[in-house]
Parts: C-alpha cells; structure tokens; sequence
C-alpha cells in the first residue's frame, strides 16, 4: 500500500530540513504518547538507527527504522521494519520560492507473510480514509513548522 501526499509549507527549505531532522523532538514526541525510542548506536545521519514499540490494537508492537539516504537539504529515507510489514518513507523538499516549500511525502507498506497481506487487503475498503488522515498529519506538521518561525526568538 502506498500513501503519498504534498503539503506547501511557508518556510525556507533549510528550515524545514532542520524540522525533519530533528529526531530528538521525534523521540520525545513518540515517548509523550507512550511510545519506547531507543536509538540503537551514536551513528549520525545515514545509518542512524531506532527500534520503536508502540501499542497498536491491544497488542505491543516493535518497529526498527533506519536513515538510508540523505540528501541535505533536499531527500530524507527511512526504511522501516516489522515482524510482518516494511516500510520505505521518502520525504522529498522543493523550494518554490525563498520563504516556500514543497515537502513530498510517500510511505509504502510492504506486507511479509499471509496474514498482513490479508491485513493490507482489508486496508484498500478505508484507503481514502486513510490517505485523508496521513495529509491531515502533514498539514498539521507543517503548520508547526510555521508556527515555530513565527515565534520571536528571546535575546
């Protein structure tokens, strides 16, 4: 299954690099909504590595990402691996002007065996749902990124 959305964003290219790449604030994040972040060596950039559990329907699931291409400041990918699901996350950014940003997102989920293919099958009758809901939280993402450029900063 694959999710992509496009989402503009009112903020120099460099500016949302450095949003994307914060991975401490991504790690925080994910620990206030219960989430256990491990950050598997002191690699950084390509090659950095996390290992992720989270609850998803009543059950403890693991997750391990991994930073596979970099490409400042243009290209972040991630590939994700679970026990039945994999994962490739492209986030691409263009700049359209010196204050604007196309960010390109596209998520595709691989299933490995029979019942997360039949999983992923069932997934394809809410697909729209789905797709709305993965803009929603680019939107969403990307209105922080503009919202923390507007804040003053004190000194």
């Amino acid at each position: 299954m694959k999710l992509t959305t496009r989402q503009d964003v009112e903020a120099p290219i460099e500016e949302v690099f450095a949003a994307l790449t914060d991975f401490d604030s991504f790690e925080r994040a994910a620990l206030r909504r219960g989430a256990d972040v491990v950050q598997l060596d002191d690699t950084t950039g390509v090659g950095q590595e996390w290992r992720v559990a989270f609850d998803f329907r009543g059950k403890r699931r693991q997750l391990t990402l991994r930073l596979v291409e970099l490409d400042l400041p243009t290209l972040l990918r991630f590939q994700g691996t679970a026990r039945s699901l994999d994962g490739d996350l492209s986030l691409d950014l263009v700049a359209l002007a010196r204050r604007r940003t196309r960010m390109s997102i596209s998520l595709d989920i691989t299933p490995k065996g029979l019942p997360a293919r039949i999983f992923m099958q069932s997934l394809i009758f809410v697909r729209g749902r789905i797709n709305d809901r993965f803009a929603k939280r680019v939107r969403l993402f990307a209105t922080t990124i503009e919202d923390r450029l507007r804040k003053p900063t004190l000194g």
